[in-house]
């Protein structure tokens, strides 16, 4: 029986990955922050406020993939 790409992550390769976008996190926060600086493209601004929400979300996701279910 094989498993399939995503039962073969081991943990260091989610923390690596984790690690990788919250890296891309905080580059697509300089980058609208350059942005709201100059005052220019609104647009490009909100489009970038999407994918910076989106990667959060992913980010969150992966978090709770790493942290034990504790119980009370």
């Amino acid at each position: 029986m094989t498993s399939s790409p995503k039962q073969m992550e081991t943990e260091e390769v989610l923390w690596i990955k984790l690690e990788a976008l919250k890296g891309d996190h905080r580059d697509l926060d300089a980058a609208i922050e350059a942005l709201d600086e100059r005052g220019t493209d609104p647009l490009a601004v909100r489009r970038l406020k999407k994918q910076k929400l989106a990667l959060k979300d992913r980010i969150a996701a992966l978090e709770d993939r790493l942290t034990p279910d504790i119980i009370a």
